[in-house]
């Protein structure tokens, strides 16, 4: 799951690269304007890249998952308001 999520990052982050790179270094002696609208673009993908590497897939339930200090989730299960089975 976490290279995925990586793998989708570090593509958006790249074509942030090459539209920046590429908007100023040949597309600017063509037209100004649209190495602008590129760079425009270029700017709203970091935070969809964060957003994207950040996200949880639904197989994703690290909240659920007891610690191994028995102490310890105790007391969260208790605040989260869950009776634990008594074995």
């Amino acid at each position: 799951m976490y290279a995925r999520r990586r793998r989708r990052y570090f593509v958006l982050m790249g074509g942030c690269v090459l539209l920046f790179v590429s908007a100023w270094a040949f597309v600017r002696l063509w037209s100004i304007p649209v190495a602008v609208g590129m760079c425009v673009v270029a700017m709203v993908i970091p935070p969809l890249a964060a957003m994207v590497g950040n996200a949880r897939g639904p197989d994703d339930r690290w909240w659920d998952d007891p610690s191994g200090d028995p102490k310890s989730d105790e007391w969260w299960d208790e605040l989260d308001g869950k009776k634990r089975r008594q074995p």
